[in-house]
């Protein structure tokens, strides 16, 4: 991902703000119907995961820490092997690795497809293959991690209807793959946006995913 917040980047940023800005805003601004497959919300509080990957997770970190029902989302890699999780060893893209999100969420206030409503609807693009807006490569790749055959069920049934409903234009790439392993990146890639608002990067690429969510899905946002 683009990482600059020098002078010269912030020129060219805003040569090319309303190509780039609007592109994503566009891709990651589709209005998806919720899942007709889904499980029912838990009848108690409790703590479930979900690994998904969209691109640059600094923006699908940003977008899932203001999910109702949400309690924490971690930036990562999965994909490949432990020995490969670093961040400059995963930007070669070939590693196997994605750059990935891990959700820890409460499934008495939102359940699996709900989540996977979000990532379809503003948190990504699920029609580009390796890339995403400015992002190119296989680490950008989108992918549903799943965990268990539920997680599978919901996931595969729902690009099941968005697909014959036809809500993109292109085909969905998104891969739905069992999830091995997360490992955590590094100190300085968590919660980025939410500590680097200024970041031209954020700027252009994140904050209108989380303007989106806002905007599009109310009752799942949250200020916090």
């Amino acid at each position: 991902m683009f990482k600059f917040s020098s002078f010269v980047f912030v020129l060219l940023a805003a040569l090319i703000a309303g190509t780039v800005a609007c592109s994503n805003a566009n891709a990651a601004g589709i209005a998806v119907p919720a899942p007709v497959v889904d499980g029912n919300k838990a009848p108690q509080s409790g703590q479930q995961t979900a690994v998904v990957a969209g691109g640059c997770f600094w923006g699908i970190q940003a977008v899932f820490q203001h999910v109702k029902g949400v309690t924490s989302a971690t930036s990562g890699y999965s994909g490949g092997e432990a020995r490969t999780a670093q961040y400059e060893i995963v930007s070669t893209g070939e590693t196997g690795h994605a750059e990935s999100v891990k959700i820890t969420y409460d499934p008495s206030q939102i359940t699996y497809g709900e989540l996977l409503r979000v990532f379809f609807s503003v948190a990504h693009d699920p029609t580009e293959l390796n890339r995403q807006g400015p992002d190119d490569g296989t680490q950008y790749r989108s992918v549903i991690f799943y965990s268990n055959d539920d997680q599978k069920k919901i996931a595969e049934a729902y690009i099941a209807q968005l697909e014959k409903a036809k809500v993109f234009s292109r085909a969905i790439v998104t891969q739905v793959v069992p999830l091995k392993a997360f490992y955590p990146a590094e100190a300085y890639h968590q919660d980025y946006a939410k500590n680097h608002p200024g970041d031209m990067y954020i700027v252009f690429n994140d904050a209108p995913k989380v303007a989106h969510l806002r905007e599009q899905l109310p009752n799942l946002y949250t200020g916090k």
